[in-house]
């Protein structure tokens, strides 16, 4: 695969994940969507490109935030908009909702809303694969909100002392729901929190999809030889609220963010920034571009679609398919 394809695929997966996740915007404010739903809109280039670098057989787990990491590790766009609108076609048969995707033949082992809670089950597949010699590379996602929990020192302290192929991917944005990490933190830089241990560990642009693949690219390459884990705090921003799609819609407000902050992140949004970096590169026009916008927008139209005319569970099977 040549670089300019490379990159193009990128463009593609982040816009897959922009689209889908603005695709249910309207659903979210009319009540279609019952479920809360927190939307990965400005955050896709991390997963992009971190997940971009693992095989099939690589697995992952993450948190509430999760719709961008199922999708970029082949999650099927169709069973995550049934999952969502709780239909028995979901990737959970429509008994887990937003936050609770799960496709297992594509790596995707868990994504579940306590905050923190799949960082312990990450590091128990590294060492599960580290004793079967598998040679596969497990990544946690979390939010900048889990370094306040003590698991994630155990178990990078577990990880460290067993040197396991796990890549943990703090996706900072800057605020644990409402509260801003300068009232909870000491010392801002999350990733300084990972060398007591003995942990390789990064600070990033978690905007650049580029630096991304290619940080996420060496830290994959430790794990394999051995040398893990990695520890990678990626920069970022929502676009929309905590939960759902603004945070000051319908007459609330709720968001504390100040607006200078908002729209200064707007600047340094992920996809815009790969458009330009493409016409500026002479990769593509931005026609050529629209193409590729256009056939990701059907593809996530016709995946609503799928969704929507989806049955519901059927209230006589609530307890089968508790797993999958």
């Amino acid at each position: 695969m040549t670089e300019s394809k490379k990159k193009l695929d990128h463009y593609r997966t982040m816009l897959r994940i922009r689209l889908a996740e603005e695709g249910l915007v309207d659903k979210i404010i009319d009540g279609t969507v019952k479920t809360p739903s927190h939307l990965y809109s400005g955050q896709e280039a991390i997963a992009t490109g971190l997940c971009a670098n693992l095989t099939k057989e690589d697995i992952i787990f993450g948190n509430h935030r999760s719709h961008g990491h199922y999708l970029a590790k082949g999650g099927s766009l169709k069973e995550m908009f049934a999952e969502i609108f709780c239909k028995e076609t979901g990737c959970s048969r429509g008994r887990g909702g937003s936050m609770h995707l799960i496709s297992p033949e594509n790596g995707v082992l868990g994504i579940v809303p306590i905050v923190a809670g799949t960082i312990s089950l990450a590091v128990g597949s590294a060492l599960a694969s580290k004793i079967k010699k598998e040679n596969t590379v497990t990544v946690s996602f979390f939010g900048d909100g889990a370094t306040g929990e003590g698991v994630l020192y155990e178990s990078m302290n577990f990880a460290a002392l067993k040197k396991l192929p796990v890549i943990f991917a703090c996706e900072n944005n800057l605020y644990s729901t409402h509260l801003p990490l300068t009232e909870i933190r000491v010392n801002p830089n999350i990733s300084e929190s990972a060398v007591p241990f003995g942990i390789k560990s990064f600070q990033i642009d978690g905007n650049d999809v580029l630096e991304v693949f290619e940080v996420s690219k060496k830290a994959v390459e430790t794990c394999r030889n051995g040398e893990g884990p990695v520890f990678i705090e990626f920069l970022t921003y929502r676009k929309r609220g905590h939960v759902g799609p603004d945070d000051n819609i319908q007459g609330t407000h709720t968001d504390i963010r100040p607006k200078q902050e908002i729209e200064a992140w707007l600047l340094k949004d992920p996809i815009d920034l790969q458009e330009k970096y493409f016409t500026d590169n002479k990769i593509s026009t931005k026609e050529e571009l629209k193409k590729i916008k256009n056939q990701v927008k059907n593809e996530v139209n016709e995946a609503i679609e799928f969704a929507l005319s989806s049955n519901y569970p059927n209230p006589k099977e609530l307890l089968e398919y508790v797993y999958k």
